[in-house]
């Protein structure tokens, strides 16, 4: 294995033609150059030099590898400045995933705090719900993913999803009951319980979502009829404006979404799930990932979601 030290003997070896003359150029020893040199031999297998006298010249095995040396010590400095510049965050990338509801508040404030601060650091967005965001990690499209898992899962499938991972939570957020502006108990004002939406057609949201919401009913003892289903969180509450059924929606998605026609309670019981963003351990050491995952962590602090 070629050593960069001893290339770069070599390559001032081939420039001054003479060891004493590399000595000079590299502000060592002329004994310190000759064991280099006799290092990289061994290495390449083969002689390098042809010492006679005051001159030395490169054998057709040196001349060839002076020749890469200059390109491999030009690679290896173009590296050490792109990581030096990746550790200072004067370059690099962060590749985010998040779930819908989180894009309306939550990161545009972090993405716009972070390009504000760091302007040369590469920053994506995608979207994907919990699941398929965990995967993308895993496989390494990402090197952050924004997820969410219910409080109240009883079936413990999310918690194990999460492990391996570096968790950071960011806030609870909370689900409400949305219904049409003249439901009987949207005029009543107060608290919706679960289970006196029994009777009632339902707007769910994504897999995930719809799950969770047939699991909760379940221990109110029905099960929801879901008419329609859509993570499109402006098309569901559109739904039930126009009085198609009710829905339950998280406090985050609500913020960006038009409630005209439709009226907002506290749900009985309550119910929230735990936004987080997730990342790898060692990801978590890159100093822009940590510095992405400290703006997530303010704009959840400023967001009124949090509860």
């Amino acid at each position: 294995m070629f050593e960069a030290r001893h290339l770069r003997v070599l390559r001032a070896v081939a420039r001054t033609g003479s060891l004493s003359g590399a000595a000079r150029e590299l502000g060592c020893t002329q004994p310190a150059v000759s064991q280099q040199m006799k290092a990289l031999e061994l290495a390449a297998g083969t002689p390098l030099l042809v010492r006679g006298g005051r001159t030395t010249r490169l054998t057709e095995a040196g001349e060839a590898l002076a020749r890469h040396a200059s390109g491999i010590l030009a690679g290896l400095a173009a590296a050490e400045e792109e990581v030096a510049a990746i550790g200072g965050l004067r370059a690099g990338r962060v590749r985010m995933v998040s779930f819908p509801s989180a894009g309306p508040s939550l990161v545009p404030t972090a993405l716009a705090a972070m390009r504000a601060a760091h302007p040369d650091v590469g920053i994506t967005l995608a979207e994907a719900q919990p699941p398929r965001a965990v995967e993308m990690l895993r496989a390494g499209e990402c090197e952050l993913a924004l997820v969410y898992r219910y409080e109240d899962d009883a079936g413990g499938e999310d918690a194990a999803a999460w492990e391996g991972f570096l968790v950071r939570p960011l806030l609870a957020d909370r689900l409400f009951a949305v219904l049409p502006a003249g439901h009987a108990l949207a005029r009543a004002g107060g608290p919706v319980r679960l289970s006196d939406l029994a009777d009632e057609a339902w707007i769910a949201g994504c897999t995930y979502c719809r799950r969770h919401l047939v699991e909760l009913c379940g221990r109110e003892g029905f099960e929801p009829r879901i008419d329609f289903a859509t993570d499109d969180y402006p098309a569901a509450v559109g739904l039930v404006a126009s009085g198609m059924g009710v829905s339950a929606q998280p406090g985050l998605a609500l913020e960006a979404v038009r409630l005209r026609g439709v009226a907002v309670r506290e749900l009985r019981p309550s119910v929230r799930r735990e936004v987080a963003a997730l990342t790898l351990p060692d990801l978590a050491q890159v100093p822009a990932v940590d510095m992405m995952l400290g703006r997530l962590r303010l704009a959840a602090l400023r967001d009124p979601s949090t509860v």
